[in-house]
């Protein structure tokens, strides 16, 4: 759906930042503006601020930054358009009716008939299990050592033993039996017709990430089988593409996912204060998985059961993380065989301590492939080592690439110099892949220079944000030509821009850009900081950024300046002379930063 600037504008104005956020982070004004704890990463002391003026919001802590859209896309997990309409219903704006084809119009219908299924289902579970016919599963739950807390958090219910109470529930609500038969929640059969799916089972809900049911996983009373069932995949339903508790697990405090086998290890980490905690829905990890928990963290520790079967599906998840940017760990368990048994038997605080102590990822993948060889015999070692050796090609950094050998040579006695000459000799020889160039290293001095370049930027456009007055006095030096940085020099456009029209909105401005990284990096361009003690600390500062900000401006231009270009040559010429002047003290600048 599309929506125009000016309808989006007008949801945005009308939805004050400090308001929305204040939903969600508790926050105390110092000065201008608010401050609280970072939703989006742990933290002790507040460094999460939200400017009233700017209608934006920025952690110093972790960079995150944006306008009240980009705060719902990121803690909400909602699409642009998914925030639009929540905060256009927030503040009674309506908002044009999309256009859709009959085809696009009925698939969207069906969606939303089959989500109300699945709640109208979830609510009839929920039912079931506190009446006497659930009793069964109510004791299995109980004497899972659950709280009643819990069992409401997670919605959980029971499905009746006899086949049929849930059809003739939704049957009375006016559902036909194709949008039924689409739920996944029946089966057809061609004599009895539609039979209840689950039948004697404890039930668990399954929610995306905006905790809308989705599908359900059950649990069966007695010996039947299989002893868990799942949902099919529907039309609403992809059991690759969601985790079960990950509806919970985005929104807490801690920097990391931990990723369960069962529905039972979630609930019960939940309830021992572990709220980070997912499992994937009766299926290995995929891609799709891994891609979902990107979104929302950079490392994931695996605590599948410890036995053979729980390290292969460890095996098999860690290259799968990697490939999405994910930094696994994997958890010892041992002696035990899961999560739920490990904290029942030994507490909150040792479970704790053992996700401190998760092993790097490549040094388990070492320990599972030690058992294959016989380190008792020579030639057995030796295999083991050329294994270690062809792994630690799979790193490209030569840096990386020696911190891990250190590792191993600690652990397996084996000296670092005969394991680095074992290493350059299977590359040489076409082993393994082959190690990726190191890339020439510019100087330092270089860096330097570019890094405090693109400070000066940040600077001037914080300051030109903040400080209508600034306009004034950088006119006739800067302009938006002179911001070289691309995404600074479209940041700068916008505010010059605006600028001319009357009002510099940096929340509005942050709507043009649509990729989250951009919007997170063009926020941070407007909360650039600098600890002056005093006004003629202040006065220096403009000065000395306004020079760097020009001189970095001139010598961009004149190395892209066409040797044809006159004019531009003619130009460069009078800028150099107007800076020269500046920063000889021939002219002043008229500064006021109050």
């Amino acid at each position: 759906m599309y929506y125009s600037d000016e309808i989006i504008e007008e949801v945005r104005s009308r939805n004050d930042i400090v308001d929305v956020i204040s939903g969600y982070v508790k926050l105390q004004r110092k000065g201008s503006s608010y401050f609280g704890l970072c939703p989006f990463h742990n933290e002790k002391s507040p460094s999460f601020s939200v400017s009233p003026g700017k209608q934006m919001y920025y952690c110093f802590g972790c960079g995150a930054g944006g306008n009240v859209f980009t705060f719902l896309m990121e803690y909400e997990n909602f699409t642009f358009v998914e925030a639009v309409k929540y905060l256009a219903d927030r503040a009674g704006v309506k908002l044009p009716e999309a256009e859709y084809s009959k085809e696009a119009r009925a698939a969207a219908d069906l969606r939303t008939q089959l989500l109300e299924v699945q709640k109208k289902a979830a609510a009839f579970y929920y039912y079931q299990l506190r009446q006497e016919g659930g009793r069964q599963a109510m004791e299995y739950l109980t004497g899972r050592e659950l709280s009643e807390e819990t069992m409401k958090k997670f919605g959980l219910g029971y499905s009746p033993k006899f086949s049929g109470g849930l059809y003739r529930y939704l049957k009375g609500k006016g559902y036909s039996d194709s949008l039924l038969k689409e739920s996944g929640l029946f089966n057809i059969d061609e004599r009895r017709g539609m039979q209840d799916k689950f039948w004697n089972r404890v039930m668990f809900p399954i929610m995306d990430v905006n905790n809308r049911v989705i599908g359900f996983g059950g649990r069966v009373m007695g010996d039947a089988k299989p002893k868990y069932l799942n949902s099919p995949e529907t039309k609403i339903f992809d059991k690759s593409r969601n985790l079960y508790g990950l509806n919970a697990a985005r929104t807490s405090r801690k920097p990391y996912l931990i990723i369960c086998e069962g529905y039972m290890d979630v609930i019960s980490m939940h309830q021992a204060g572990f709220t980070n905690a997912v499992a994937s829905l009766g299926t290995a990890l995929t891609s799709g998985h891994a891609s979902l928990m990107s979104r929302y963290t950079k490392e994931v520790l695996l605590t599948y059961d410890s036995d053979e079967a729980g390290q292969r599906a460890a095996l098999r998840g860690i290259p799968i993380l990697k490939a999405a940017g994910i930094t696994p760990r994997v958890v010892n368990l041992s002696p035990y065989k899961d999560p739920d048994e490990f904290i029942k038997a030994q507490g909150k605080e040792a479970f704790e301590k053992r996700l401190e102590e998760a092993m790097n990822y490549f040094l388990f993948e070492v320990k599972v492939m030690e058992k294959q060889f016989n380190l008792s015999d020579p030639e057995g070692k030796t295999q083991f080592y050329r294994e270690i050796a062809r792994k630690l090609l799979e790193f490209p950094e030569e840096l990386e690439r020696n911190n891990y050998m250190e590792s191993i040579s600690r652990l397996y006695q084996i000296q670092f110099e005969d394991l680095r000459k074992m290493v350059n000799h299977m590359a040489l020889a076409g082993t393994a892949q082959t190690i990726k160039p190191r890339t020439e290293i510019r100087s330092k001095k270089k860096e330097d220079r570019e890094d405090a370049g693109k400070t000066a930027q940040k600077l001037m456009l914080t300051w030109l944000t903040s400080y209508p007055s600034m306009f004034d006095t950088i006119e006739g030096y800067i302009d938006a030509e002179d911001f070289t940085t691309p995404l600074y020099h479209q940041a700068a456009e916008l505010v010059f821009a605006q600028h001319k029209e009357g009002e510099v909105s940096p929340a509005k401005l942050l709507n043009q850009f649509t990729d989250p990284e951009e919007q997170k990096e063009v926020a941070s361009l407007f909360h650039a900081t600098l600890h002056l003690e005093n006004k003629e600390e202040r006065k220096r500062a403009l000065l000395e950024t306004v020079c760097r900000l020009k001189r970095d401006s001139i010598s961009w231009k004149s190395e892209h300046l066409m040797p044809t270009d006159l004019l531009g040559l003619q130009k460069i010429v009078e800028e150099r002379k107007r800076l020269e002047d500046l920063e000889r003290g021939r002219v002043s600048l008229h500064i006021s930063m109050d």
